[in-house]
């Protein structure tokens, strides 16, 4: 390799490692705003709709193939606007209810461009897959401009998750060409979920209402207050002003 291939090969590099990192920084950028609802709600409502999160960035080679089976020609710009899927997260959460008040949260913020919503649980695929999946715009604020970043959001229940991850080893494992017996079980399997997924938010909510109903005037840990596992006791006047209120 003479030295003008390898200044090339050293640009190449350069390019591609500039185009994954502002997909890397859009998924830090939404992965600090789901911690911060995450820890508002378990701070002022002792309970977090979100359960856990992860992330995932295609890797340059499979950007390629999918751009290839769409019929665009190699660029850069031909990948942003092909390939929408480069920087992925997933959003666990607890119940179906979870799903759709996470999803309202993260349209409502303003520096947020939603541009397609996909809902796979009021209309589950074929083959019973349910999620819901958005494609958000996230602003990446690099040292010379600011560029919009697709991010594609996948919000779920623990239980979709368990069928997915499931689903997609056993397809891997047949190659993609399974039994026709293993398909109608894993549709039944999505369905037992499902109805899981609705008993337990039953029984969620039986158990809020009994809470709900019960008296709040148990004054235990009133006077304290916990922030990022920080206890700040509340001043006596302040108490002292509510007392006479």
């Amino acid at each position: 390799m003479n030295t003008h291939q390898v200044s090339q090969l050293k640009s190449i590099r350069q390019e591609i490692t500039r185009f994954m990192l502002k997909y890397k920084f859009a998924l830090d950028e939404m992965e600090t705003k789901i911690e911060i609802l995450k820890e508002e709600f378990e701070s002022l409502h002792d309970y977090s709709p979100i359960e856990h999160t992860k992330t995932r960035l295609k890797s340059p080679e499979s950007m390629l193939k999918k751009l290839l089976r769409k019929g665009g020609q190699f660029s850069f710009e031909a990948i942003n606007e092909h390939v929408k899927d480069i920087a992925g997260l997933r959003i666990t959460c607890s119940f179906v209810s979870d799903i759709y008040r996470v999803s309202e949260m993260l349209q409502k913020q303003s520096d947020l461009n939603v541009i397609e919503v996909k809902d796979y649980i009021k209309h589950p695929k074929p083959n019973g897959y349910q999620s819901l999946h958005l494609l958000i715009e996230v602003p990446v604020f690099l040292s010379d401009r600011i560029e919009q970043v697709c991010v594609e959001l996948q919000i779920r229940t623990i239980a979709m998750d368990f069928w997915a991850s499931l689903e997609h080893k056993i397809f891997y494992k047949y190659n993609q060409d399974v039994p026709q017996q293993i398909l109608i079980e894993l549709k039944e399997a999505a369905d037992t979920a499902n109805a899981l997924d609705h008993q337990m938010e039953r029984l969620m909510n039986k158990v809020q209402d009994i809470k709900n109903s019960k008296s709040d005037s148990d004054a235990e840990g009133i006077n304290s207050i916990m922030v990022s596992n920080q206890q700040f006791t509340l001043p006596a006047a302040l108490l002292q002003l509510l007392d006479n209120n």
